[in-house]
């Protein structure tokens, strides 16, 4: 599966979660659920997939952890914010960049419509 046709389930997934839950909880709680949905539609994912530093010919460890990894090619990085900011993008751009992987999808959930800019695709060398 193309990363691409995994964004657009992890899409819909989005949706269903923010249309069952609502905005204003908390960013774990639309983890796990989102997890749960991405699993339900037959997309391997996991959370919290540790992301480690390589400089300089070394490896250093981390606490760096990506929200969601779907079919170990797209970046799920989740917010619970009032919006979102440069910062955010960058944080996701730099976890594309680590990990070596070409799309992310940055998703605020506190917010009144998804459709309202959201849910952002962040690529990475395309």
């Amino acid at each position: 599966m193309t990363e691409n046709e995994i964004a657009s389930i992890c899409v819909d997934a989005i949706y269903a979660v923010y249309k069952g839950l609502g905005p204003g909880l908390l960013e774990s709680i639309y983890q796990k659920v989102l997890l749960y949905e991405l699993k339900k539609r037959g997309l391997e994912a996991v959370s919290e997939l540790k992301i480690p530093i390589h400089y300089d010919g070394l490896v250093f460890g981390t606490e760096l952890r990506a929200d969601i990894v779907v079919g170990n090619k797209v970046i799920l990085e989740l917010k619970s914010v009032q919006e979102l900011k440069d910062l955010h993008f960058k944080q996701t751009l730099t976890y594309l960049r680590l990990t070596g992987m070409k799309l992310g999808l940055l998703v605020n959930f506190n917010c009144t419509r998804l459709k309202d800019g959201n849910i952002r695709r962040i690529v990475n060398n395309l």
